[in-house]
């Protein structure tokens, strides 16, 4: 009766290990967030940010016990005019210092399809944190082709008010709303 008490202990423990998230780290190369916004209402303006880190926690079993972490310096931002970025790193947007950052951190996930789900969490921008909420999609996972180890891929978009991170130089007639696209690639880590 003890060996059958033991195998069945073994088995449920093994069952809780298995289901612990799993450390993934994003794929510089492959993770990008895009931002655009009204310009006067003549055009849609874009910028975008690459290149940044962060750590995806991932159960795949139960993703709401899933977690999110990004950070990328603010003057990593691209705008495709270096007079935009230069007015937008001035005291008129970021003021921004080498050091300065832009993160987030997912304080919560809401499962709401087989692939899909609310991610909750703290946006720093310029200073200020608030809460905003992602709505992602798991685009894939399994192993990568070419690396031979296990990847992830998600979308999520979100759209911002720029003023709410003091930011509103110019509106309501250059657009307060942001409209945010995120896709990132995340390989398991060693």
């Amino acid at each position: 009766m003890k060996h059958l008490v033991l195998a069945a202990a073994l088995a449920g423990a093994a069952t809780i290990a298995a289901a612990e998230p799993q450390k993934y780290v994003l794929d510089a190369s492959h993770s990008q967030i895009l931002f655009s916004y009204d310009h006067l209402g003549y055009s849609t303006t874009w910028g975008m940010f690459s290149g940044f880190e962060g750590e995806i926690m991932f159960d795949q079993e139960n993703p709401a016990n899933s977690s999110v972490t990004v950070s990328m310096p603010v003057k990593s931002m691209l705008t495709g005019w270096q007079a935009r970025f230069d007015h937008f790193m001035s005291p008129d947007f970021f003021g921004a210092t080498d050091d300065e950052m832009v993160s987030f951190t997912s304080t919560g996930i809401e499962v709401t399809g087989d692939t899909t789900a609310l991610i909750t969490g703290d946006l720093t921008l310029n200073g200020v944190t608030k809460s905003v909420v992602l709505d992602a999609k798991l685009n894939q996972v399994g192993d990568h082709p070419m690396a031979n180890k296990p990847w992830a891929g998600f979308d999520a978009t979100t759209t911002l008010l720029r003023s709410d991170f003091g930011l509103g130089q110019f509106a309501p007639f250059v657009g307060d709303e942001v409209a945010v696209q995120i896709s990132v690639e995340a390989m398991k880590a060693d």
